[in-house]
């Protein structure tokens, strides 16, 4: 069953009142304090080859070593890549690895669209060439209460908004996933509506922990990792990291989000990871780190309370979820 979105969402619950009135100066402060920011080393060096559906090979050692801020080892190269949810392959968490291979990530075109001065379709080199690509090792949690650690490859999400120069209507960020059925079995199902669509506030667009992924583990996205161009939110439930990337468009309105749309009551527009919030068939409190056997604490804002909390000051975090 369809939930329809919430009607009656007030904008200045969801958004500061001097974002929207200071937009233009909150553009160029966004970027103050990434130098701060806790993040990997970058430009380790890419990896030979474009095929993700290999392993990492002997080279997996020299990201091994690599630690996301709070000390912890990424995961292994079999983990990221054979544990997934990617639901237009199969809504198993092995289906993506299995059921990818005929998927053709080359050659993609992505649009920007909406409320921005320089709007435009570009081929994916051409649209990646401004950026300087980075490994930035960020922490995944998902909703069913599993996490990873992940090397990603990409750039931060706020540079491309900087470059298509919102207009003063712009207030939001839409996403929207590939649609080819023929090579994307999980399509063919009314799992759920397609094409899959996810949304994020403008400031939370621009907050330079937001990254637009090429890559993980130093070598190009494999197709079950959402290739060639994804989302990575990493204070934010994994089904906000939208995979498979075809247009960015710039809102005034909320996105209709996928999941959200589906079942609002379990899936919330911001999907903030907050273990004091349950999910209502299950408890948010604690995680599974995927290849350890204990179960650890869930951190507030998945542990980037520090970098992002401020962005939902005066927000009632248990009703928008």
């Amino acid at each position: 069953m369809l939930i329809r979105r919430p009607s009656d969402i007030p904008s200045s619950e969801i958004t500061p009142e001097d974002i929207y009135l200071n937009r233009r100066s909150f553009l160029r402060s966004a970027a103050v304090g990434a130098a701060g920011m806790a993040l990997a080393p970058s430009a380790l060096g890419a990896f030979q080859g474009r095929d993700g559906r290999q392993g990492a090979g002997g080279q997996e050692s020299r990201f091994a070593g690599m630690r996301s801020e709070r000390g912890e080892k990424v995961n292994a190269w079999e983990d990221i890549t054979t544990y997934n949810n990617f639901y237009e392959f199969g809504t198993g968490k092995d289906d993506p690895s299995r059921r990818s291979g005929a998927f053709k990530p080359r050659p993609w075109t992505v649009a920007v669209e909406g409320h921005c001065s320089k709007p435009g379709h570009y081929h994916l080199e051409e649209f990646l060439a401004p950026h300087k690509l980075e490994d930035r090792v960020y922490r995944l949690r998902c909703v069913e209460a599993w996490s990873m650690v992940i090397p990603w490859r990409g750039f931060p999400l706020g540079e491309l908004v900087r470059r298509a120069e919102p207009t003063g209507k712009a207030k939001y960020v839409e996403f929207t996933t590939l649609v080819r059925p023929t090579e994307m079995p999980g399509q063919r199902t009314r799992v759920l509506d397609w094409p899959y669509v996810e949304g994020l506030r403008l400031d939370e667009a621009m907050h330079p922990l937001t990254v637009l992924a090429t890559g993980v583990y130093g070598r190009d996205l494999p197709n079950q990792n959402g290739a060639p161009l994804r989302l990575v939110v990493p204070w934010k439930y994994g089904f906000k990291s939208i995979k498979s990337i075809v247009k960015i468009r710039f809102t005034e309105e909320m996105p209709a989000a996928t999941w959200w749309m589906t079942n609002s009551r379990e899936y919330g527009f911001f999907a903030n990871v907050n273990p004091q919030v349950d999910h209502p068939r299950w408890s948010q409190k604690r995680e599974r780190r995927i290849g350890e056997l204990r179960r650890r604490e869930t951190l507030m804002f998945n542990g980037y309370a520090d970098q992002v909390a401020r962005l939902y000051t005066g927000m009632d975090l248990t009703r928008w979820i």
